[in-house]
């Protein structure tokens, strides 16, 4: 799978399978914003990549992780997008639409609804997912961090009532 409108490598998206992989998102995830400004934390990082309610992916390139992607498909908002993060030699590439183009794959699987908060200090995340259709929907204040909220964003494919899952 190659990023649309970029000169980069291709990319190949896969579930996360082992530890070491996961340690290595844990510690790209810590060390980038948002999760700086966050306050999250090495152990943090690599409790959520290890929750069993999440699905997380990989994406590789020829030289390695690229990037991942964390996934909630349970709960109230089905189909949330809790995390996209992309390491800095791969920033700007087109590799975060690549990203949330295979979550709303997943996602529009079983829900006609995308959601994900985006934190309101995160102002080139913002644009990204307004320029991919995704709209504001609520804002959840000093959620994380005070001073700050979290941005509560959805896509919408059509209602829930009509939604028929595919097979």
């Amino acid at each position: 799978m190659s990023s649309p409108g970029s000169t980069a490598t291709p990319i190949s998206i896969i579930p996360l399978s082992d530890e070491a992989d996961a340690r290595a998102c844990a510690r790209l995830m810590c060390s980038s914003e948002p999760w700086i400004t966050l306050g999250r934390s090495y152990e943090t990082s690599l409790a959520i990549m290890g929750d069993p309610t999440r699905e997380v992916y990989l994406a590789r390139d020829e030289s390695g992780l690229s990037g991942f992607l964390i996934l909630c498909m349970t709960g109230a908002f089905v189909g949330y997008i809790q995390t996209v993060c992309i390491v800095p030699r791969c920033r700007g590439k087109g590799l975060g639409s690549t990203l949330l183009h295979f979550a709303e794959q997943r996602i529009r699987r079983v829900s006609p609804n995308i959601f994900m908060c985006v934190s309101s200090f995160n102002e080139g995340a913002r644009r990204l997912y307004q320029r991919h259709g995704y709209e504001v929907v609520g804002e959840l204040t000093d959620y994380i961090i005070k001073g700050q909220s979290e941005i509560l964003l959805r896509k919408t494919f059509g209602p829930i009532a009509s939604f028929v899952a595919e097979r």
